[in-house]
């Protein structure tokens, strides 16, 4: 059965003396619909609606009005602690908030609140997690200088990972004779320290559009800049770095395809 509640309820009074049995009491005439504010109760007892008999006196019943029927209402008994006693014409009827009511709500709170999974605090960083599943579990406790990052193989979804701090300093790849450049060179900056003529070779199909590869000459022999397959954007083939500690940057702005930038000679 469903308790129904109204906040503009009017109070009414008997309009006829009840027994300590009687389950059906008469009202006032026409207040019938005043005294339910606005409830209307489904058929078939599943609703009900609370009202007191001889408010705060010491005749004070609680009954459940289940069926209303212009000025007369279908009750249950002797609710919420009371005893079903006799009253008389002109007693008092008010809707009431019972104990039972309070009771009520604080059981269904209780039992909403037992079925939302908590988190267990055992340590600072605790952190409640649910999976896709529905499963609920706590993340681990993280480690200094981890961040939380989204990762699909995970059960919870989500994993500590170690943040990953830029560096500042420039990786170097230093050579003493010609060279071709590979994927690892990305970034990096290739030096060529030889005496002799040496050639960096841009090789083909290695490095994707945006990747930069920075080069110098270190040593008395002039380094050329040539391709493998690519295409080097320059005014004709075999750029040269133009003197000793010249520098340069390959970029590669289109499939196998690059230009240089830097001091040059041609």
């Amino acid at each position: 059965m469903t308790r129904r509640f109204s906040s503009t309820s009017v109070a009414t009074s008997l309009a006829a003396s009840i027994n300590s049995s009687d389950t059906t009491i008469t009202v006032a005439s026409g207040t019938g619909s005043a005294l339910m504010g606005g409830v209307t109760l489904s058929p078939g007892n599943v609703d009900s609606f609370a009202v007191a008999l001889d408010v705060d006196t010491i005749n004070e019943e609680i009954v459940w009005v289940t069926q209303i029927s212009s000025s007369t209402l279908t009750v249950i008994r002797a609710q919420a602690g009371t005893t079903g006693i006799a009253h008389t014409a002109g007693a008092s009827v008010k809707h009431v908030l019972t104990g039972d009511d309070a009771t009520f709500f604080t059981a269904g709170v209780a039992t909403a609140d037992a079925a939302i999974p908590e988190s267990v605090v055992t340590a600072k960083g605790d952190l409640l997690v649910a999976s896709a599943s529905g499963v609920v579990d706590n993340l681990a406790l993280g480690t200094n200088d981890y961040v939380l990052t989204a990762d699909a193989t995970q059960t919870l979804g989500v994993k500590w990972s170690a943040v990953v701090t830029p560096s500042s300093l420039i990786t170097l790849n230093s050579q003493t004779g010609s060279y071709t450049l590979v994927a690892g060179d990305l970034n990096k900056l290739v030096t060529i320290n030889s005496a002799s003529a040496a050639t960096i070779t841009v090789p083909n199909g290695i490095f994707a559009i945006g990747s930069q590869i920075n080069v110098a000459a270190l040593g008395d022999g002039l380094v050329t800049i040539d391709s493998d397959g690519t295409t080097i954007l320059e005014a004709t083939p075999g750029t040269i770095l133009r003197a000793k500690y010249s520098s340069a940057t390959i970029i590669c702005v289109a499939t196998n395809t690059f230009l240089i930038v830097g001091d040059l000679a041609v």
